[in-house]
């Protein structure tokens, strides 16, 4: 009998800036109970973690324990798998190198594997979604901003140090480019992420005359979900903010193919649900500026799963790869 039959169940946990998600996970994906709690207010690390158990044990014990739990994985900003440490994150409250795995071993006894959360989202889908059954593949996430997991002969790319994928920061605009949260200028993430989205709405806006529904909406305002809805609605400027935001991430996919001839490509998060509007352009652009010999070959897909259980399911499926502690 194997250990996955004795041990059904794994557990993701999905720590963002503002929420942290946590489920138990069976073997097909299906997250079986859930929970959450706020990731800010806890001033502390060691009350976070303690957080977290209290409300994350209940949902274990009315699954018959612990031992029935395979492992928990966690996805997290600046999450380094080879060590189980955040380092430096940015928009989490605590600061330095933080040993998350270890923590949440010493309190509950399961051992914990962590990474971050584009990697995390990469072996979810790899796992239960879009890219089963694929060994080379690159996972894009838009959202607050642009992440990426890269796969290479079914592994996930770590680098020496544990921070490899971090395409998000790849310079699109050099020299002139918009200013980006790390300090540089120009970076994939500034136009791409739903931030960005915003940032070219309210550029546009200001630069022009022409009518827009985003009018409507004080500029300070606006978010990529409003630039989808006036698209839908026929708006012609929230139309061409898709377009310039498609044409620039079909440049970077193009470079990214070059980069490890993936078969394909798969994009997560809220922007890419925005259909026709952004797929369009990104196909057109990446089709046009993609080197002669991989034309055609590389699809690209968006994920197939949910995006409020992705994050969960993705952090999940590190678990099942641990060994007992």
């Amino acid at each position: 009998m194997n250990s996955n039959m004795e041990k059904p169940y794994v557990v993701g946990i999905d720590i963002g800036g503002t929420n942290t998600v946590f489920g138990i996970v069976d073997a097909r994906g299906t997250i079986i109970a859930n929970g959450s709690i706020k990731t800010q207010a806890y001033p502390t690390v060691e009350e976070y973690v303690d957080e977290v158990c209290k409300n994350l044990l209940p949902l274990i014990i009315a699954h018959g324990g612990v031992e029935k739990i395979k492992g928990i994985g966690v996805g997290a900003p600046n999450g380094n798998y080879y060590s189980g440490t955040i380092e430096f994150a940015p928009n989490l409250p605590w600061k330095g190198i933080i040993p998350l795995a270890a923590m949440f071993e010493e309190r509950l006894g399961i051992p914990t594997a962590l990474t971050n959360d584009a990697n995390a989202a990469a072996v979810g889908e790899m796992t239960y979604g879009a890219a089963r059954g694929m060994k080379d593949f690159i996972m894009i996430t838009l959202g607050t901003g642009v992440g990426s997991g890269i796969v290479i002969n079914g592994q996930v790319v770590y680098g020496h140090d544990g921070f490899a994928g971090e395409l998000g920061h790849v310079i699109m605009r050099r020299g002139t480019g918009r200013l980006c949260g790390c300090g540089r200028h120009g970076c994939l993430e500034t136009y791409c992420s739903a931030t960005g989205v915003a940032r070219t709405a309210r550029e546009l806006l200001t630069g022009r005359t022409d009518k827009s529904l985003l009018r409507e909406i004080p500029a300070e305002e606006i978010t990529s979900k409003d630039v989808y809805d006036a698209a839908i609605k026929g708006d012609k400027l929230a139309q061409e903010i898709f377009e310039f935001t498609g044409n620039i991430l079909g440049e970077a996919l193009a470079d990214f193919i070059a980069f490890s001839s993936p078969e394909a490509i798969v994009l997560f998060g809220g922007l890419a649900k925005s259909g026709d509007y952004i797929m369009n352009p990104i196909h057109k652009s990446m089709d046009e500026n993609v080197l002669a010999v991989f034309k055609g070959k590389t699809k690209l897909l968006v994920s197939e799963l949910k995006d409020s259980d992705a994050a969960v399911l993705g952090a999940s499926a590190l678990a099942w790869e641990l060994k007992d502690l």
